[in-house]
């Protein structure tokens, strides 16, 4: 049986949005170091995540943001060399620095190169420690932390790169994902399942309904157990008649009760049952084929519980 692949890059670190920036480098250390203490990193197969090409990116998003973006970290650098300030806000959350260009193509690459080693069969599934994260860039917009859409980038480039015709997107982050949204909406080779606090940041996906998106929102407090029924009663069913390809998961662990960005009351555990969940409709439909990518998460102690929890089920640990 081929091995977990872990993909990450030093340079997901340099990216920061200023001090006491909740989306910080410390998160990718968080689970470094848990995967440490446990060991469980010791039976993945680490992969450097190789830069996106922009060809690829552009399956998901218009060529003007990646320009726009790149445009913007070039100038950032000459504006610092100038005396100027060390960050260029895109949006009152979300800002970039001179490294940002640089790792979000590490990011984007990173679901990009795990999706070529899983389809080859040399990996059975693979993570992706990266950042920034994703779910929140549209089509034509960079907003919530996010500046390219990792998972959307991998689905795309599945179908378009690889000829798939048919993958699902799993989304379980505390915040809807707008952007994978966005990007989809309209195209029925990808089906996206998600739960999301609401009403909450970024407003988006209760009053959708797009015949390629089962959306749940539910209320703030709510409880693993609640949504682990949700799961079993709307999303396994569609997931299953999808009959899925290849599973992309946007691996948000800001729901957990310790996080202090949301306000649900999911454990460790309910993340280890969520992604057993989606391996098994892997196993029965996509050859057991998934790749999972860092999105939210931001206790530092529950973020790196919570990775090594889903990890351990990847992993088959």
């Amino acid at each position: 049986m081929s091995a977990t692949g872990y993909f990450t890059h030093s340079d997901c670190r340099k990216h920061e949005m200023g001090p006491g920036h909740p989306e910080c480098p410390a998160r990718l250390d968080a689970i470094e170091d848990r995967l440490l203490i446990t060991g469980v990193g010791d039976a993945l197969d680490r992969r450097e995540a190789p830069p996106a090409p922009l060809g690829d990116i552009e399956l998901a998003h218009d060529r003007m943001l990646v320009a726009a973006i790149r445009g913007l970290c070039d100038q950032l650098a000459d504006d610092i060399n100038a005396g100027g300030p060390a960050y260029t806000q895109i949006d009152p959350d979300t800002a970039l620095n001179v490294h940002t260009w640089n790792a979000a193509l590490r990011a984007a690459g990173a679901v990009i190169a795990a999706t070529d080693a899983v389809l080859a069969g040399d990996l059975a599934n693979a993570f992706c420690a990266v950042r920034p994260p994703g779910h929140h860039a549209e089509h034509n917009k960079a907003m919530g932390f996010c500046f390219f859409n990792n998972i959307a980038i991998g689905a795309k480039y599945a179908l378009e790169r690889h000829g798939l015709k048919r993958v699902a997107i799993v989304d379980f982050d505390v915040h809807h994902g707008n952007g994978t949204a966005d990007i989809i909406k309209g195209d029925n080779r990808i089906l996206m399942v998600s739960f999301f606090q609401h009403p909450f940041f970024p407003y988006t996906g209760a009053d959708t309904h797009e015949p390629n998106m089962v959306n749940l929102p539910v209320p703030a407090y709510t409880k693993g157990m609640d949504v682990r029924e949700l799961i079993e009663m709307m999303w396994i069913p569609r997931l299953e008649a999808f009959k899925p390809e290849m599973i992309f998961i946007s691996a948000g662990f800001d729901a957990h009760r310790e996080d202090d960005m949301g306000q649900m009351g999911l454990t460790e555990q309910d993340y280890a049952w969520i992604t057993q969940r989606i391996k098994d409709v892997a196993r029965r439909h996509a050859k057991g084929r998934i790749v999972s990518a860092l999105e939210g998460g931001y206790n530092l102690s529950a973020l790196g519980r919570s990775v090594e929890a889903h990890i351990r089920v990847l992993a088959d640990l």
